[in-house]
């Protein structure tokens, strides 16, 4: 039977920041903590040249949770230069699986819309280059994002994670070939639309995660997000389609295998 898939984490911005922990015994404690709560697999997600190195690193964890990796460049760092990027991506780097986080935010606008609506139609084409999965950062400009990503030919495995739109947002996106990963924003208050559209996704199209370290969920609010928690999001998103748990973990998981093209389990 498969375990979660943490389909989406940010591991590198919390256990490669201090040196002090380069050993990797807090990584180790963390996977483990996973492994306890159903995990067995991570996808480590880069969003600069230096955390998609770091993802890459993080890939040499022998543990029982397999963890993998892709390299992207975020929208808010869009400013920066692309080619240390799709250096590490044409490295060929045997757990890289995808390109991204790559997309637009015109919510923060961290860097300046013409360029990352650049950076963005970029990532796509590196992706077709390439044959890997995008993985797509969406807030604020679903029209913009689907505008480029139709231009440039959605690659066949695209996938809109922390997906926090309307359900509008979701059949726009359903409607261009995307899948819809789903983060602990779900379980917030406040998030009532964000529900209305989990509900309405295929199951076949559906992917959880944790976005981790941030936006831990219900009843984890204020703590380090980590991938454990992704078993949590699972079963709110159980409850809330009125679905079986252990068909929405297998089925999850068993999306993001198909979407990252990761190798079937052992045993």
């Amino acid at each position: 039977m498969r375990g979660w898939t943490d389909a989406h984490c940010h591991l590198q911005s919390h256990f490669l920041a201090a040196p002090e922990e380069a050993d990797g015994a807090e990584l180790r404690d963390t996977l483990e903590r996973a492994l306890d709560a159903g995990v067995d697999r991570v996808v480590v997600v880069g969003t600069d040249a230096t955390s998609s190195s770091e993802a890459l690193e993080l890939t040499n964890y022998t543990g029982p949770v397999e963890v993998y990796a892709t390299v992207g460049l975020h929208p808010h760092d869009a400013k920066q230069d692309l080619a240390p990027v799709a250096a590490l991506a044409r490295a060929g780097h045997a757990r890289l699986v995808a390109i991204g986080e790559c997309g637009l935010d015109y919510f923060y606008e961290h860097s300046p819309r013409t360029q990352q609506r650049q950076a963005f139609a970029a990532q796509i084409a590196l992706a077709h280059e390439l044959d890997l999965a995008l993985v797509v950062h969406a807030r604020d400009a679903f029209d913009d994002l689907l505008a480029i990503l139709l231009s440039e030919g959605v690659p066949p495995r695209t996938v809109i994670h922390c997906f926090t739109g309307t359900p509008v947002n979701a059949e726009m996106c359903l409607a261009a070939g995307c899948d819809i990963s789903i983060s602990g924003v779900v379980t917030f208050k406040n998030a009532v639309s964000l529900r209305e559209a989990v509900a309405l996704v295929p199951l076949e199209c559906l992917h959880v995660e944790t976005d981790s370290p941030f936006l831990a969920p219900v009843p984890h609010r204020g703590k380090t997000n980590e991938p454990a928690f992704v078993a949590e999001v699972g079963r709110f998103v159980a409850q809330l389609r009125n679905e079986d748990l252990a068909t929405v973990r297998e089925a999850t998981s068993a999306n993001s295998a198909r979407l990252f093209r990761l190798p079937a389990r052992s045993g």
